[in-house]
């Protein structure tokens, strides 16, 4: 079998069923399911609302700055003309380093999460919000850009695909940039456990596996599918792979890895950020931004 071939076996095998078998394990060892009855409100509706409107935002922020900074090296390149949309991107004319910028805009929101995870663990916000805000812009960053290096290594017409190409890459290097990527994909996705436990009211909600499977699927898992219709509004129209295909495969690696490693997260301190008390600046921010996709990015801006 060659590298494409393994390659196009593993990784949807990796991404729905690692998370299946995982959680799976969880539910196994599980210790707590006689528990007694929480004394504490349980669903927390403004969290997850405000979790949901943030999760939008952020994945439309981090889209934007992966097009931005596909769009502007291209600008800057003679011979290309490029124009940025709400949901993709082209250009025009032709020059050999546009392949190889095809991978600046993965690169960009990589470099973006990590500016926004140091935020996250060195200086935590003081606020719900922002936490939330810092949480969910750490995670499109790492999981719009990660799948790309698998897709890539198996694509050669990816976006990431197209840099390899470029670079020259061989087979086993892209084989192993894919598996490196998937590894990071499941050690980000345990790592934000942490930040996420961290948003508990109170210390018995991430006490036990269960209660942190349960935290998780409100504070995250919830949001995250109630987000995809307000996603893909903002994404239309266009074709299947510019509206939908993105924004759901990402939840599904993602959060999937997420929802299965809860059960074994380290317990974290709970009710350190300050209360959450509205949902208006992320609501209005997601309007502002779902007009400026409509009315300014759709028609199409010309970088030249």
């Amino acid at each position: 079998m060659t590298a494409t071939g393994f390659l196009s076996v593993f990784a949807p095998s990796f991404a729905l069923g690692g998370p299946v078998l995982l959680g799976l394990a969880g539910l196994l060892r599980r210790r707590d399911r006689a528990t007694t009855p929480a004394l504490y409100p349980v669903w927390d509706w403004k969290l997850i609302l405000a979790s949901m409107l943030l999760y939008a935002l952020c994945f439309s922020l981090i889209f934007f700055i992966q097009e931005l900074f596909l769009v502007l090296p291209k600008a800057f390149t003679p011979g290309l003309r490029p124009t940025l949309f709400h949901n993709n991107h082209h250009w025009d004319g032709d020059n050999p380093l546009a392949k190889l910028f095809q991978g600046t805009g993965a690169v960009a929101t990589l470099i973006v999460a990590a500016i926004c995870a140091y935020w996250l663990r060195r200086c935590p916000p003081r606020s719900t919000l922002w936490r939330l805000f810092a949480f969910w812009m750490v995670f499109h960053g790492c999981f719009q850009a990660l799948p790309q290096f698998v897709v890539g290594a198996i694509f050669p017409g990816n976006d990431v695909g197209m840099a390899m190409e470029y670079l020259q890459w061989s087979a086993a290097s892209k084989t192993v940039a894919a598996l490196l990527a998937m590894a990071l994909i499941v050690w980000i996705a345990v790592r934000l456990l942490r930040p996420l436990l961290a948003l508990a009211t109170h210390a018995e909600q991430i006490a036990a596996p269960g209660r942190r499977n349960g935290f998780v699927f409100r504070a995250a898992t919830l949001p995250g599918l109630l987000a995809l219709p307000l996603i893909l509004s903002m994404r239309v129209p266009g074709s299947l792979d510019q509206v939908a295909i993105v924004p759901v495969a990402e939840y599904v690696i993602g959060v999937a890895w997420m929802q299965a490693a809860a059960w074994f997260a380290i317990p974290t301190r709970a009710g350190d950020a300050a209360p959450l008390r509205s949902i208006a600046i992320p609501l209005l921010a997601l309007i502002a931004l779902t007009l400026v996709f409509h009315l300014v990015l759709r028609p199409g801006i010309a970088f030249y």
